[in-house]
């Protein structure tokens, strides 16, 4: 059975950091973002084996929406 979990990655200066906000705790990092989305995924996988079916339920029936707004800059105001 599979199931999707919400996965936020962030880039910095030292690569891509991914965490999945279901899961507290549940994180991984990667140099690229194909590592980072392959680390987290085993992360999850390993999370959800430590669950029992009831939490793993409750886990995935949040979804988690992440997007961009674009704000003016305050300084410039």
């Amino acid at each position: 059975m599979s199931n999707k979990i919400s996965v936020v990655i962030e880039r910095d200066k030292f690569g891509y950091y991914a965490f999945a906000p279901e899961l507290p705790g549940c994180q991984s990092q990667g140099v690229n973002l194909d590592e980072a989305l392959s680390n987290i995924r085993e992360a999850v996988e390993l999370y959800l084996e430590t669950m029992d079916p009831d939490e793993i339920s409750e886990a995935v029936c949040r979804e988690v929406i992440t997007t961009t707004v674009e704000v003016g800059n305050a300084e410039a105001a």
